[in-house]
């Protein structure tokens, strides 16, 4: 019996309990509108103020330095590209002279060697010529149309008569273009 009263005096212990933890949270309650617990109250509101302004800022400078990161790498590629563009850009002329004295008979066996090598070069680095032939239409975001004369027969009005220099692009990328006559 002793066992069965001191279970059912448990169940009491926590009433107690419980009844005297409601009556410290009425009593906290009570002590919330004092002067020292405002003043808490807006501390801690101004600290998370701050901590929110300082997670904002942070943000915004992570963002902000991923953007530089990428921007520098964009101005990386560019410049190579630009160096490479530069360089191309001066060997055509030479590329140029070489095909003129191919089709004039004039280059040794060496010298076509030289010059095969060299198209072959500049070709693996992505230079591409672009393909014209007299009564193909002109294209001026393609070519400059240095003269325009008379065309000798109906079909090649307004196209390519003639091409004087051949145009280059390197890779997507218009480096020279193709200097051509046109019929009118």
């Amino acid at each position: 019996m002793q066992e069965k009263d001191q279970i059912t005096t448990e169940p009491n212990a926590d009433q107690d309990v419980t009844e005297t933890n409601m009556a410290t949270e009425q009593d906290n309650t009570g002590q919330n509108d004092s002067p020292e617990t405002a003043d808490n109250n807006e501390a801690l509101a101004e600290l998370q103020k701050q901590l929110d302004d300082a997670k904002a800022k942070y943000l915004y400078l992570a963002a902000d330095f991923e953007n530089y990161k990428r921007h520098t790498a964009r101005e990386r590629v560019e410049m190579i590209q630009s160096a490479g563009r530069d360089i191309l850009s001066s060997l055509l002329p030479v590329l140029d002279d070489f095909e003129r004295a191919q089709k004039n008979g004039g280059l040794s066996e060496g010298m076509v060697l030289i010059h095969n090598k060299l198209v072959n070069t500049l070709r693996g680095k992505g230079l591409q010529v672009l393909d014209l032939k007299p009564g193909d239409a002109f294209n001026p975001d393609q070519q400059e149309a240095v003269t325009e004369i008379p065309a000798p027969n109906e079909e090649l009005k307004g196209k390519i008569v003639d091409v004087l220099e051949p145009g280059y692009l390197l890779g997507e990328r218009m480096i020279r273009f193709a200097k051509v006559v046109t019929g009118k």
